[in-house]
């Protein structure tokens, strides 16, 4: 999962017309740790139909601000500069939930780019 830094390298990211999907997170945060083991496996599965870049909230504060995030991890889908869908909510999330959020992503995704 590639790491965003900046600002300008998230707005980069979700400029694209690919799918693709923002992972919010921090190193302090024990549910982000929580999904670290599986993420790569999940990243493989949807290589073909989307993008996952993982964005550290310490470091690139003022998008996680700007992008309303207020709990972690978060995970949100844009395509050219637009919000599709986000999965965001103060719980744990299991791998199925993870793989779930995706699903719709891509469905969404879908829906607009035929």
């Amino acid at each position: 999962m590639e790491k965003i830094t900046s600002k300008p390298e998230f707005d980069v990211a979700i400029q694209s017309p690919r799918l693709t999907v923002a992972v919010f997170k921090a190193d302090w945060c024990g549910d982000c740790k929580f999904i670290d083991p599986f993420m790569p496996e999940v990243e493989e599965k949807f290589a073909r139909e989307l993008t996952l870049v993982e964005v550290d909230v310490d470091q690139v504060g003022t998008v996680s601000e700007e992008q309303n995030i207020l709990g972690i991890p978060s995970f949100v889908a844009y395509t050219d500069g637009r919000e599709l869908v986000r999965y965001v909510n103060k719980l744990r999330k299991s791998r199925e939930e993870i793989e779930q959020f995706l699903e719709r992503a891509v469905e969404v995704y879908n829906t607009i780019h035929k």
